[in-house]
């Protein structure tokens, strides 16, 4: 009797089971963010908007602009930049350059990006802006041209415990460099960096204990704790992690894992729509063509917890009694994507064709065949 209830028990849970999402992990942090930085979802977050020092985080920035400098051709990994007094005399974590003598742009990104070297910082930041302090004035046009709103640098380095930003607008600085910059991206995973005959290991040691990790920066000062941007990539989805405030090393690299995990364990991300390809076929009035192609410009793609997208619905709102003249990409109507009811997504559905209208009796007696239409409740009236 007894087996008998415990198997009756046992099955209300399993299925309960099978559409359950766990809560994030329970992390000693002062504040973290997970996020899709592909199709811009928040996966978890804790005190995110919390103000928070990002110490060599910083030097994110610094490479960010320096990679759109590279990607314009303002200037090239060849280039040499003479190293300065202040650059050489720079404390901390040094990549080990020296005063009067020149130093290309690619060791100076390496011995910045994988030895964090503040010495390589300012170097960069001297050669871009004339000097720091106008280099830091670019950092801060940038942060706000990103919508970092949140972010103050003072220095590009991030040896000064006055830089103030926040894990979420560090997500949306990875996030952006990482899908506009992937060659100067892939820097960040080289574990190890040899100049001047001294060779020193990245300091992201989640780089060997996740052979899908390929990212990005640590930070340290007494201040702001032990810090980490990190990211992974596992098929067709990339997550990034901003840890801030933890109390050990070994705690942030601990801590991400954990985040990426869950990420990847509990959510999916998966492409619901081709772009240009015909997903409605609506009737034209006044063109020389009767029915207009409809679609989307771009991919659109989705990140959701695995089991909610068997509960997706994709619904189509376009203009009733559309007449021509109609240019490609012109904007139609919308795509509104719900799941378990809320609206998780709306894009444009737009024209996949031009449509040049027909001549002035043509489309005259389109009109008057549409006001008949009207009159009896036989025009088109879109699609919701």
């Amino acid at each position: 009797m007894k087996k008998l209830l415990l198997l009756a028990l046992s099955i209300p849970f399993f299925l309960d089971a099978q559409s359950f999402i766990p809560d994030a992990p329970d992390l000693d942090l002062k504040s973290y963010i997970l996020i899709e930085p592909n199709t811009n979802t928040v996966i978890a977050e804790f005190n995110s908007d919390f103000e928070i020092v990002p110490a060599s985080m910083t030097k994110i920035m610094t490479t960010y602009i320096a990679a759109e400098y590279l990607a314009d051709g303002a200037i090239s990994l060849e280039e040499e930049v003479l190293i300065s007094t202040k650059a050489w005399k720079m404390k901390g974590s040094r990549m080990f350059i020296e005063q009067g003598k020149k130093v290309t742009m690619s060791d100076l990104l390496r011995g910045m990006m994988i030895q964090s070297g503040n010495d390589a910082s300012v170097a960069i930041a001297e050669f871009l802006g004339g000097n720091e302090e106008g280099f830091v004035d670019l950092m801060n046009a940038y942060a706000a041209d990103l919508g970092m709103v949140n972010t103050n640098f003072f220095d590009a380095s991030g040896l000064s415990d006055l830089n103030t930003t926040t894990a979420e607008d560090l997500a949306i600085l990875s996030s952006n460099f990482i899908n506009k910059f992937p060659e100067t991206y892939a820097l960040y995973k080289e574990k190890s960096f040899t100049y001047n005959n001294i060779k020193q290991m990245n300091r992201n040691k989640l780089l060997w204990r996740d052979s899908t990790s390929d990212g990005m920066k640590t930070g340290w000062t007494e201040s702001a704790g032990y810090c980490l941007v990190g990211s992974s990539k596992r098929g067709n989805m990339r997550l990034i992690t901003v840890v801030a405030g933890s109390r050990t090393e070994n705690d942030r690299f601990l801590a991400s894992q954990r985040l990426l995990e869950y990420g990847f364990k509990w959510y999916v991300t998966q492409k619901v729509i081709d772009a240009n390809k015909e997903y409605q076929n609506i009737k034209i009035w006044g063109g020389q063509e009767d029915t207009l192609s409809l679609g989307f410009a771009n991919d659109i793609s989705i990140t959701l917890p695995r089991k909610d997208f068997k509960d997706l619905k994709i619904n189509y709102k376009y203009q009733n009694n559309i007449q021509a003249p109609i240019s490609l990409g012109e904007k139609i109507g919308i795509l509104e994507i719900r799941s378990n009811d809320e609206i998780i997504l709306v894009s444009d559905l737009v024209a996949l064709q031009d449509i040049e209208a027909k001549g002035f009796f043509g489309r005259l007696w389109s009109k008057f065949v549409l006001w008949i239409f009207g009159l009896f409740g036989m025009a088109d009236n879109g699609s919701d």
